[in-house]
């Protein structure tokens, strides 16, 4: 991280609290990714920290928060709340779009675990605001019902020793409309904790949010 691109503590207002994150717009940055984080996760994850790291170098700007405050954490239900983390997604998307550093950029999301079926609810609902979406080791099938509205770009990465999750994935797969892809790393399980898989996560995302977050938007 250079001293051009120093990360950026930010506080988003969502409903009747503030949410920490840590944003980072490196030069030139020509899109803006929301990491949804996956259940008992946050701004703090070290895997979204280093996709995130390997997004701005590819010159994508980040923005990493809590979706749930420390109190509603502590709620194991709210974890798995989807309607919730995916209205605490759009408001967090509604403020980038507000503010003079990110308002220009073009919107991407990042979903983990659950926070992949926010994200992809969210896309839904924002429709062409999206511009792409990317799961790790998701749950979209948790937001099986409103897949055939996303239009972003979807690109879904499970590893590929995670065999139920494969199995969701592939489920959804065939639920979505928007131009897709379904990748599968070898040698993976679920967290990506193998050598070199999560580096093979963060090239694919990056390659994905290069791709479509640059430019207009292409239709599939």
């Amino acid at each position: 991280m250079t001293a051009r691109d120093r990360e950026q503590p930010v506080r988003i207002p969502m409903d009747a609290d503030v949410h920490e994150g840590a944003l980072i717009v490196p030069p030139g940055a020509k899109g803006l990714v929301l990491f949804a984080h996956g259940s008992g996760s946050g701004r703090l994850s070290p895997r979204n920290n280093y996709v995130a790291s390997v997004l701005r170098e590819s010159g994508v700007a980040t923005l990493l928060f809590d979706l749930l405050t420390e109190k509603e954490d502590r709620i194991y239900e709210n974890r798995f709340d989807i309607d919730l983390l995916t209205q605490r997604l759009q408001l967090a998307t509604e403020w980038v779009k507000q503010q003079a550093a990110t308002r220009h950029l073009a919107i991407g999301y990042f979903g983990a675990s659950t926070g992949a079926a926010a994200a992809l609810k969210a896309a839904a609902a924002l429709g062409p605001v999206i511009r792409a979406v990317v799961s790790r080791g998701g749950r979209p099938d948790l937001a099986l019902d409103d897949l055939p509205r996303v239009q972003a770009p979807t690109l879904l990465i499970v590893g590929e020793n995670d065999d139920v999750v494969i199995e969701l994935n592939r489920q959804a797969y065939r639920e979505l409309r928007a131009e897709k892809e379904l990748t599968i790393i070898p040698g993976a399980t679920h967290l990506f904790e193998e050598p070199g898989t999560l580096e093979q996560v963060a090239s694919a995302a990056a390659h994905w949010f290069q791709r479509h977050l640059a430019g207009k938007r292409t239709e599939p």
